[in-house]
């Protein structure tokens, strides 16, 4: 699709705003839409299941002597506080700034270990969510014992994502949940195999798909281990396996003028708890896209953190 110079204002807007949805949808996880077709997303009323693309671990530095496995071993009920932050601007040429921000959202969190047959499954419970619109929260009121579930590996690696909202819970809730858990999902790390000790490095690779497909590298590094608890520094560097983005509900393309998006954070894990028990994640940068002619430019910044506390 090209967009000329007599596009309408209101057609530019809705295609920032589209670009803004593909942008979240990027920051956090897998889109419905563009779900790999071997793992393609189910869903029924009370319900969905979001795939997980796979993850590729690679040591970089197997770290200091002693050396064990950082394997987990899931016991007992944990209870956690998840809470997530995205801010996205946008500009369209010289016209005034856009802000598709969502504001912050705060998911208590039960979650029990539940095993089955195939699979390691952790089973979460939502508590009574907040949030800084006070709109949502009155919203989230009814999502109160919202149910997800995780499939891990045991090295960590998560492979799907169930929820299944409250029957009463409003789709402003559902879907701001959803998007905190897939922020979560997608801001987490894998362990590797064998032996390492403190100052371990290893990176872990994985697509982020919605619109925009993104190749996102954390690298690891291990700084502290005390018996099952680790602390261990994250980096984060996204970037888009295509020189053009896909507009949804085949709105056309954008070419990829120029694309950045890099984090920090550090996160505690116990080794017997499913999530982590503190730790934050923030990733950010900015982006220009440009129609096909060139005769539009639109310039984004994003920002997402996410926050794990023990209440």
């Amino acid at each position: 699709m090209i967009f000329t110079s007599e596009t309408p204002l209101r057609r530019l807007r809705a295609l920032a705003a589209a670009v803004a949805v593909t942008a979240l949808l990027a920051g956090c996880g897998t889109s419905d839409d563009d779900a790999p077709s071997d793992t393609a997303t189910s869903s029924t009323t009370s319900g969905v299941a979001l795939p997980v693309t796979p993850v590729t671990v690679a040591v970089v530095d197997a770290g200091a002597e002693p050396r064990s496995p950082l394997t987990q071993d899931l016991t007992g009920e944990q209870s956690i506080l998840l809470t997530t932050r995205s801010t996205v601007t946008q500009q369209i040429d010289d016209q005034a700034v856009q802000d598709f921000s969502t504001p912050e959202l705060t998911v208590p969190l039960t979650a029990q270990p539940a095993d089955s047959d195939s699979d390691r499954t952790v089973d979460l419970r939502v508590g009574s969510a907040t949030s800084a619109d006070q709109r949502l929260t009155e919203a989230l009121a009814a999502a109160d014992g919202s149910e997800a579930g995780l499939t891990v590996t045991d090295t960590g690696a998560v492979t799907a994502l169930s929820i299944a909202p409250a029957e009463a819970a409003q789709d402003s809730a559902r879907a701001a949940i959803e998007q905190a858990l897939n922020q979560a999902v997608y801001r987490s790390i894998s362990f590797p195999e064998g032996d390492v000790g403190v100052g371990a490095v290893w990176t872990a690779d994985q697509q982020v798909i919605s619109g925009l497909t993104l190749n996102q590298r954390t690298t690891a590094t291990l700084r502290e281990r005390n018996g099952d608890r680790l602390t261990i520094d994250l980096r984060i560097e996204q970037t888009p396996e295509s020189t053009t983005l896909e507009l949804p509900d085949d709105a056309g393309q954008l070419a990829i003028d120029s694309y950045t998006m890099t984090g920090t954070g550090t996160l505690e894990i116990d080794l017997t708890k499913p999530l982590p028990i503190a730790g934050e994640v923030t990733v950010g940068g900015n982006q220009q896209y440009s129609d096909p002619e060139g005769t539009t430019v639109l310039r984004q910044d994003i920002s997402d953190t996410l926050r794990w506390t023990t209440p």
